[in-house]
């Protein structure tokens, strides 16, 4: 995530925090330099971290705080509680028309942040929330933009208006919520034209539409890994035609993540969503607080129980939950469990979200992982698959061959295998066969076989 190195960084100071048992006055002020330097090396904005820093300071060295039996944990509380507040507070909704309405919704941005295939997400968002978007096409600019909105309306099964490139895009505008009249569709999410930089004509054409369509909401859509430049852009944006909030794109990135802390505070617009991936599905509500939890290392569990809720069969969630119990699972089942970590964004997305699991900027931790022994169970026949105990050393070599891999990689397979079934077998004891879930959440998936 675009937080990883900051994170490491702030868990490093409070951890030292911690150790301290009682603190002074300097010990508060030494740790907090060590936090405004890990903000700045976030491409946090300067202003943004120098207030930022002031405030915590001021309610850090109370006596309430210094005299408290954890003054570590309370200097961490108020860190967290200024995060949240720096990034809004509250979470931010879209806001929409009663459903017997038509929401029209203008997306802008620059060249490159992602806006095309972010307009096809919302629509598929607001989709499964019960409304009847229509995208339109208003970029005549650039090649091939309402082939790909086409594209990506078909996968989310969401209509596309285009008239093509020999119209103006106001009066692309105009027709599409003329069409959606029509027809039923209740939001429509117009798909501006972008510029590789803020110019004069990309904001007079905005301008243009939102004179002469009643436009209900403007989002700018923001490269988050151009970190202080996404700041001013979204500054600019703001000054010049006005937004009403910010969805921040490719914050699953090798990014410092400054512009998430900053933008609020500069422009004063909300983050509504974050982009957390390519697929259409990768873009999730902002919630401040949650973020703040991220990045301190406290896990977001709120946010993986919402994509194991959305992304996860129940019913099978629960039939591979009574044979985890039994311990009677087979590698058809370790190939299901890899399925459904991948839907909820692969395992360093899940180990991100899990308190506890802060793992270092520099842990290459993906799913590339799991291909070699993906290659060697799609190598098993569906006997061994469905039958482990039949593998003896002859099969072992055939699956070895077939996967491209040394047989000590089946090996150690068969060996994760036999202890992840022992396993299994001891916590179904400590459960007692009743069935019940201490600490556990529902359709939550388990990380198969020790991995």
């Amino acid at each position: 995530m675009a937080f990883d190195s900051l994170s490491e960084k702030l868990q490093n100071v409070f951890k030292n925090l911690r150790s301290k048992g009682r603190l002074t006055e300097e010990d508060v002020k030494a740790a907090l330099k060590e936090v405004k330097m890990a903000l700045l090396e976030a491409d946090v904005n300067f202003k943004v971290v120098k207030g930022f820093v002031k405030s915590v300071q001021e309610r850090a060295v109370g006596q309430d705080v210094l005299n408290s039996l954890t003054p570590g944990q309370m200097v961490i509380k108020l860190v967290n509680e200024e995060l949240v507040h720096l990034m809004g507070s509250e979470t931010t909704e879209l806001a929409l028309k009663p459903s017997n309405e038509i929401t029209v919704i203008m997306m802008c941005g620059l060249q490159g942040a992602g806006k095309t295939t972010t307009t096809a997400k919302i629509a598929g968002k607001l989709k499964k929330k019960g409304r009847k978007p229509l995208l339109a096409a208003c970029d005549v600019y650039r090649p091939a933009a309402a082939e790909q909105l086409q594209i990506n309306g078909q996968k989310q099964e969401v209509e596309v208006f285009t008239m093509g490139t020999n119209h103006k895009p106001v009066d692309i505008a105009k027709a599409a919520v003329e069409h959606a009249a029509g027809h039923g569709e209740n939001v429509v999410i117009l798909d501006t034209a972008g510029r590789l930089h803020v110019d004069e004509d990309m904001m007079a054409e905005l301008q243009e539409i939102r004179e002469q369509v009643e436009i209900d909401q403007t989002i700018l859509v923001v490269d988050s890994m151009t970190g202080q430049d996404a700041v001013n852009v979204a500054t600019s944006f703001h000054e010049k035609i006005g937004i009403d909030g910010v969805i921040l794109t490719k914050l699953d990135g090798d990014t410092r993540g400054g512009a998430a802390l900053s933008i609020k505070a500069v422009t004063g617009c909300p983050i509504l969503y974050v982009g957390m991936g390519e697929k259409l599905s990768d873009l999730e509500q902002f919630y401040p607080d949650r973020m703040a939890s991220r990045i301190l290392g406290m896990g977001d569990v709120l946010t993986l129980i919402e994509k194991a809720e959305a992304e996860i069969d129940q019913d099978k969630a629960k039939e591979m939950e009574q044979k985890f119990r039994k311990a009677e699972f087979d590698f058809n089942d370790f190939l299901e469990q890899m399925e459904q970590m991948k839907k909820m964004g692969g395992i360093q997305s899940i180990l991100s979200m899990m308190p506890g699991m802060g793992l270092p900027a520099d842990l290459d931790v993906d799913d590339s992982m799991f291909q070699g022994v993906e290659a060697m169970i799609y190598s098993m026949t569906p006997e061994e698959r469905g039958n482990p105990a039949i593998i003896n050393p002859s099969r072992k070599r055939r699956i070895a061959k077939g996967a491209g891999v040394d047989i000590a990689e089946v090996n150690k397979l068969m060996k994760q295998y036999e202890q992840s079934k022992k396993m299994m077998k001891q916590m179904s004891g400590m459960l007692g066969g009743k069935g019940k879930r201490r600490g556990r959440f529902g359709g939550m998936p388990k990380l198969p076989f020790g991995f």
